[in-house]
């Protein structure tokens, strides 16, 4: 069976492993499979082999070919499976994205687990890559957030990558990010970032922090306290974030979040910031239409 490999080759993704991958496929059969995937096993002859391919009904961005791989794989080894199209390739109503052979069972145990995360992969790149496009011109990446379906975001960052934007952090555990929340509780910005460089000095962890402010006097605030990595500027609009950008004079990286569409990425891509942050790569996002056909 061929691979791509490109979870391989990507760099800075610590949560891309083939074993991570194999754990979330097998969690996924256990709930879809259970005890036995009995309409198979009643209708179809145990050792009846048939083929499928799989059809491309939409257009945009396709993802999830390697892990479709993984999955034909893990559900029958025996499985014979031909990608046709690559992870990231630009697709079209009628591309053939793949072709598999082998026991029937096993193929009908596979599909809908292969076509659920190709389809939710394919519209996340897709989306991705639009916006993305949006950016040309400017400084800026596309980042995506936390903003992710449970025990799915793997593969949701993974689509993001594919689409050609960059992983945030991955979890809770990877980067220190201070929200407003972080910071009312802690009593203000300066007291925020002063008691995480403490717990990290006590603890021994050495994370990246980010600090997020929703005004100019908070942006002001931490940079006069300092000992952080980013400043997120959280639903400002362009002409206030221009001047932000222009406050923090390239001393800590800078990020753009909150409310950001199509309709206004660009223009605030041309503030100047180094990072736009979308939650709706993940949690607004429409599948690409999938099918996988015998013939």
């Amino acid at each position: 069976m061929g691979c791509f490999c490109y979870f391989c080759t990507v760099q800075n993704t610590p949560y891309l492993t083939s074993e991570a991958l194999v754990d979330f496929i097998r969690t996924a059969l256990r709930e879809d499979v259970g005890d036995g995937d009995h309409s198979s096993l009643a209708s179809i002859p145990a050792d009846a082999c048939n083929r499928a391919r799989l059809l491309v009904k939409d257009e945009g961005v396709l993802a999830g070919v390697e892990l479709a791989l993984l999955i034909f794989k893990e559900v029958d080894p025996e499985l014979q499976v031909e990608p046709l199209l690559a992870d990231g390739a630009r697709i079209k109503h009628g591309d053939v994205v793949l072709t598999v052979e082998g026991r029937a069972q096993s193929i009908l145990t596979a599909e809908r687990l292969v076509l659920n995360c190709m389809q939710r992969m394919s519209g996340i790149a897709t989306h991705t890559a639009h916006l993305n496009s949006l950016l040309a011109g400017t400084k800026a990446r596309l980042l995506d957030t936390r903003k992710t379906t449970p025990n799915f975001r793997i593969c949701e960052k993974w689509a993001v990558l594919i689409g050609g934007g960059v992983n945030h952090r991955y979890g809770l555990f990877d980067m220190i990010i201070l929200k407003d929340n972080h910071v009312d509780y802690a009593g203000g910005i300066r007291q925020a970032i002063e008691a995480t460089q403490a717990y990290l000095a006590r603890t021994g962890r050495k994370l990246p922090i980010e600090i997020e402010t929703r005004t100019l006097a908070e942006v002001q605030q931490a940079l006069d306290t300092g000992g952080i990595d980013r400043i997120m500027l959280d639903n400002m609009p362009p002409a206030q974030l221009r001047e932000a950008v222009q406050l923090i004079a390239g001393r800590f990286s800078t990020e753009a979040s909150g409310g950001i569409t199509e309709h206004i990425i660009a223009e605030v891509a041309a503030t100047g910031v180094d990072f736009i942050s979308v939650g709706a790569l993940t949690h607004s996002t429409k599948s690409l239409d999938l099918s996988l056909k015998a013939f």
